[in-house]
């Protein structure tokens, strides 16, 4: 007689149920959510920038009356300036720094600091005077040669440029009341340039000043058969030191009488 499997089979089934059911006992450990980091949600920090500041300027002059003639020092300082330009001629200069000038009648210096937030501004006059000891008599006294001498001006220009400045005007209608006082004086009017570009440029350039200060004069009322004009560019400089305040004499219209 064979012996029945069943038993068997029951203790099989009983061992698997039992191992399941530990199983489903065991716990789990708890799930932990740890932070997650991404470059695409940091953000850098970035260096702090110091605000913006705007330029500051100051001149002066040493001295600021002088007679015609003699010289004085323009000095000027700034901060936080990018350019720095001076009228008059002078054009763009340092930051900080001195020129010596010789205006030919008083002048207002008028100096100007930039950046990329704003302008600062400053000025400062030069007042010609005359020796006390010098008395002219009176005009109707004197010839036309010394009348000419003590009462006409040359005129100044920019660098590259034949119009009439602000104080050249001044000059100009001044000579022309002179003029007009001696109606017979003839005049030339020479062009002149400073060294920099070329002759033939200069000779251009030149021609062109001689010829803005005769129409100038013209439209004043000066009768045009009295004037002339020439150019001699660079090929007679008043002065000859190589720096912008010599280049800046020799810029020039000067007046010749025939």
């Amino acid at each position: 007689m064979k012996r029945s499997s069943f038993p068997s089979v029951s203790i099989l089934v009983i061992i698997i149920s039992l191992t399941l059911l530990a199983a489903g006992c065991k716990k789990n450990p708890p799930q932990v959510d740890y932070p997650t980091y991404s470059r695409a949600g940091v953000t850098d920090p970035k260096p702090s920038r110091p605000a913006a500041t705007e330029p500051v300027v100051t001149i002066r002059a040493n001295p600021t009356s002088i007679e015609r003639g003699q010289s004085t020092t323009l000095t000027w300082e700034t901060a936080n300036a990018v350019e720095v330009t001076i009228d008059n001629g002078i054009g763009t200069v340092e930051t900080s720094g001195s020129r010596t000038v010789r205006p030919t009648e008083s002048t207002t210096y008028r100096i100007r600091a930039t950046n990329n937030v704003a302008v600062a501004a400053a000025e400062v006059r030069v007042t010609i005077t005359y020796a006390d000891s010098v008395t002219l008599p009176p005009s109707s006294l004197i010839g036309d040669v010394a009348f000419f001498d003590a009462n006409m001006q040359d005129i100044f220009f920019d660098l590259d440029d034949y119009s009439v400045r602000g104080d050249a005007r001044a000059i100009l209608q001044a000579n022309a009341r002179s003029l007009a006082e001696r109606p017979n004086i003839l005049i030339t009017i020479e062009g002149h340039c400073d060294e920099r570009g070329s002759d033939r440029y200069n000779l251009v350039l030149g021609d062109r000043r001689a010829n803005a200060a005769r129409d100038y004069l013209i439209s004043l009322g000066v009768a045009a058969n009295r004037i002339e004009t020439i150019s001699y560019g660079e090929e007679r400089p008043f002065c000859e030191e190589r720096t912008e305040e010599c280049w800046q004499l020799n810029r020039r219209a000067r007046f010749v009488m025939r």
